[in-house]
């Protein structure tokens, strides 16, 4: 899904309302490619934020889940250390009315990004390639975003693909709302990061062995400091001061 770069998220929320029944389908064709589900890569994620979360002796808290989509994580994000609540954002409608439909008895709302209004108030905000479809001039406005609805001290866990991995760009280019989208590099993302006022604590490259090489994934960890995984999560921090 490549935007132009003066395209609004009123066209990104257009092509996700558009995808919004056929999107567990569509990512689980190009997924396929990597051997596993949807759901071993979340958990990956989530499991990774527990784990430096727990390094930091910090309680999630209050979680934003910037970019939510069907609201999938928020069940797992529920189960990181000292969650309370989930609060779930996105541009497109369809796919927050599935979220809500699918969360009934979590401790998790969904709210369009129009009516969203960052109040300093969570502990831990999360996305997962979200950033890769926000139009190339929005991206600034959309990381300030979250770092206003963060407390002071608070830990934003942002993940994308890693663009300098090439089976991972061979997947995009299999998923139809991905096959177009401009991918961030992990050094273009700390560099919008500092520019929205965070202070980065580091950078994991999660995912690196495909399904059918799973025996080595125990060597992950030691690895997650080299730019070979299929992604990457930059863990940074709103100064405690509050200030940008």
């Amino acid at each position: 899904m490549r935007e132009p770069a003066d395209a609004g998220m009123e066209d990104a929320a257009a092509v996700f309302d558009a995808a919004a029944a056929e999107y567990e389908a569509q990512l689980a064709r190009g997924l396929s490619l990597a051997g596993e589900s949807r759901d071993y890569f979340a958990r990956g994620r989530a499991g990774w934020v527990a784990r430096r979360l727990r390094e930091r002796g910090a309680p999630a808290g209050r979680v934003l889940d910037f970019g939510c989509g069907d609201g999938a994580a928020a069940p797992l994000l529920l189960e990181l250390p000292g969650a309370r609540e989930v609060v779930g954002v996105d541009v497109s409608r369809a796919s927050l009315d599935l979220a809500r439909r699918r969360s009934g008895g979590l401790a998790a709302s969904f709210v369009e990004l129009g009516a969203f209004a960052p109040g300093g108030d969570f502990s831990l905000a999360y996305c997962n390639g979200v950033f890769h479809h926000v139009p190339l001039d929005e991206r600034a406005e959309a990381a300030r975003t979250v770092f206003r609805a963060l407390e002071p001290g608070g830990l934003f866990a942002f993940w994308e693909n890693n663009a300098w991995n090439p089976g991972t760009r061979f997947i995009m280019s299999r998923v139809p709302f991905d096959r177009d989208a401009v991918p961030l590099s992990p050094r273009v993302a700390r560099r919008l990061l500092r520019g929205a006022g965070f202070d980065l604590v580091r950078t994991d490259f999660l995912f690196v062995f495909p399904g059918f090489l799973r025996a080595l994934r125990g060597l992950e960890p030691a690895l997650s400091g080299l730019p070979l995984g299929g992604q990457y999560m930059v863990l940074c921090r709103r100064p405690a001061d509050g200030a940008a």
